[in-house]
């Protein structure tokens, strides 16, 4: 490669054609499992007002204050890619007034997002997630339901020995009693925080359980639990989730620690991980938000959804569903006069929905066998000058061997008898 040659930025991946095959068969399981379950897809823009983020997200996480792509528009607008997908969704809710149609609105997107962070194993400036979004129910039914969606969709695209971790944060009432404990613990060690965990301190002291760093962790391992704070109704709450989650057979664990990264969430929170993935191991995560709509100018409105990473999910996927598609039948021609008849035939077999591709280049009929081999191709047909002549064509199974010449007009009725 020149030097001079432009390049990809960085943290970002380009998606190449022999990897291409296996996004869409993930897109492809996620619009048919969405559907089983009654989720509709929702499209929203590439990028939004900032202020939609920072009233969203919130101005304390590491998204709004160090990892969002702001920009000014020509019109002077603060223009942000979007970091998150679940803020766009709530706003095209509120914009197009979807809680008329229905009580409840069930949502799903497959989609990407911006972050400036440092890329490493599994996470890029632009990555791409699928999700989904449930708004209008509180009951704790619709929290399972979530839960069962991420969890049975992962399994069903191949991941294996999938841990989910579970927690309830709590209404905002029982979160002003827990944040004062929780600062009253942590006080004595402001010196030894980040400096990230000091300016939490005041803001938003819940997210320096969230902390990555290790000496952190072990500080944190001492601090209150938020399960001691819960209302009855939240405790009740999140006992029925567990109820019906262990109703399904599925698994989980508990984890008071678990908060998620973003200011909106209340009670059921989640993450699911694979060991798969080393370091960084989470591949999907969510929760309840039940404050989020009002924030962002709408009538209060409990929801519920989550996120999970496609690159994550591709790199941890024990098997794959199927083999890439390849070239059922591939055209060689011998010599020129027999160009057109093989760009018509060509065009029939494809009309009928059939792969088929033949050379461009004018190479050698080795060359052109050698290629059909590199596809995957099945079948070859052969067209030379004797069976133009004859009006045949020579019909090859490359998996057997066998050869024959069959009439020109009889190779779509030839091709549709073999077996898939």
């Amino acid at each position: 490669m020149s030097k001079n040659t432009i390049r990809s930025i960085k943290g970002t991946h380009d998606i190449l054609p022999d990897q291409s095959w296996r996004w869409q068969q993930l897109e492809n399981h996620v619009h048919d499992f969405m559907h089983r379950y009654g989720y509709r897809e929702i499209r929203t823009p590439v990028f939004e007002r900032t202020e939609l983020f920072a009233r969203g997200v919130g101005t304390d996480t590491d998204i709004v204050s160090k990892e969002m792509y702001t920009f000014r528009d020509m019109s002077n607008n603060s223009i942000t890619l979007k970091p998150e997908l679940t803020a766009p969704v709530i706003r095209s809710y509120l914009q197009h007034n979807l809680g008329r149609l229905t009580p409840l609105t069930k949502l799903y997107y497959i989609d990407h997002a911006f972050r400036q962070e440092r890329p490493q194993a599994g996470r890029y400036r632009q990555f791409h997630q699928y999700g989904v979004e449930a708004l209008g129910s509180p009951h704790p039914e619709i929290d399972a339901e979530i839960i069962a969606i991420a969890y049975f969709s992962l399994l069903e695209l191949g991941l294996e020995n999938l841990t989910i971790k579970l927690n309830s944060i709590g209404s905002r009432e029982c979160r002003i009693a827990f944040r004062a404990a929780l600062q009253h613990f942590l006080k004595p060690h402001l010196g030894d925080l980040s400096e990230t965990s000091k300016s939490r301190f005041n803001t938003n002291p819940l997210r320096i359980l969230d902390t990555k760093i290790p000496h952190e962790i072990e500080i944190v391992q001492g601090a209150p639990a938020m399960s001691d704070y819960l209302t009855a109704e939240d405790v009740q709450h999140y006992n029925q989730v567990k109820s019906h989650l262990n109703d399904l057979n599925i698994p989980f664990e508990e984890d008071n620690k678990l908060v998620r990264g973003l200011d909106y969430y209340t009670r059921t929170t989640f993450e699911i991980i694979s060991p798969a993935l080393g370091a960084q191991n989470s591949v999907c995560g969510g929760g309840r938000y039940d404050g989020l709509i009002e924030t962002l100018g709408g009538k209060p409105t409990p929801g519920i959804g989550f996120a999970a990473g496609i690159e994550r999910i591709l790199m941890a996927a024990a098997v794959s569903q199927s083999e890439e598609p390849t070239v059922l039948v591939y055209l060689i021609v011998i010599d020129d006069d027999g160009r057109s008849t093989a760009f018509k035939l060509l065009h029939d077999l494809r009309d009928k929905g059939i792969n088929a591709d033949m050379d461009y280049l004018h190479r050698s009929m080795k060359s052109q066998l050698r290629e059909a081999n590199r596809l995957g191709a099945e079948l070859v047909l052969i067209i030379g000058s004797e069976e133009l002549k004859d009006g045949t064509v020579q019909f090859k199974n490359l998996k057997t061997g066998s050869q024959k010449a069959i009439p020109l007009d009889s190779v779509l009725a030839e091709i549709s008898e073999k077996p898939d």
